[in-house]
């Protein structure tokens, strides 16, 4: 009796049932393989590029109003193969006009693909806003230095990750990853908030200029029936 006692007990309980939570956590983190993972590298990438294109990072609300008033940040434009977040604040669903190109070429390619429309969780942020994520969040990016937030300058988006299936992912890994060699994107996959996050180079409009395709692999379906196939871009800010 005294052994049924202890097995039964809430502190028996409580101990097997953090054990499975241990062992849960630790069989979610074997799944997470993404492509992009996050470092401090990449950070460091992200931020040359924003030197290099001599952005601003944005500090509060004036600048970003000035900044949309002179055109140099565009709305994105929500439409069958893109929609926003509802908790993203309307007055920053802005971004830089190449960003919003891409955005809009991917959303495009996307929609051609699979039918259903991408998701945009977060764009330009100012300075203000990032610290305050910061508080609630230890694995945001500083809102300044070497490693300070793309979302600052402008030139970032964060796209929904979850829910997307294996073929999605895949789809949006290989596509990232071509634009990532031609040095057009530098994107993370982010675990907390399950997103990508897509930092877009100042040379995609140049490039874009150039283009009326994407070379693109499919993904293969269940019968490995799809072959090689070209993704037309979309028509994107001229």
């Amino acid at each position: 009796m005294a052994l049924a006692c202890s097995i039964l007990s809430p502190s028996a309980f409580a101990v097997r049932h953090a054990a499975r939570v241990r062992h849960s956590h630790f069989r979610w983190l074997l799944h997470w393989n993404p492509m992009f993972r996050p470092s401090h590298e990449s950070l460091l990438i992200q931020n040359a590029e924003i030197d290099r294109l001599e952005l601003p990072r944005i500090q509060d609300d004036t600048e970003l109003e000035a900044l949309k008033a002179d055109g140099m940040l565009l709305p994105i434009r929500s439409n069958e193969t893109l929609r926003f977040d509802p908790r993203l604040d309307p007055s920053r669903r802005y971004c830089r006009p190449w960003t919003r190109d891409f955005v809009e070429d991917l959303s495009q390619a996307y929609y051609n693909r699979f039918h259903e429309q991408i998701q945009v969780n977060s764009a330009v942020r100012t300075v203000k806003i990032q610290r305050k994520l910061r508080r609630h969040n230890r694995n945001a990016a500083p809102a300044d230095g070497d490693t300070a937030s793309s979302h600052l300058a402008g030139v970032t988006v964060d796209l929904q990750r979850r829910g997307l299936s294996k073929e999605q992912i895949r789809w949006m890994e290989h596509y990232l990853f071509y634009m990532k060699a031609l040095g057009l994107v530098e994107p993370e996959e982010e675990r907390r908030h399950w997103c990508f996050h897509i930092m877009v180079s100042g040379h995609y409009s140049e490039w874009r200029q150039t283009q009326s395709i994407i070379p693109m692999e499919r993904p293969e379906n269940p019968d490995n029936e799809l072959p090689d196939s070209p993704v037309a871009l979309g028509a994107g800010t001229q």
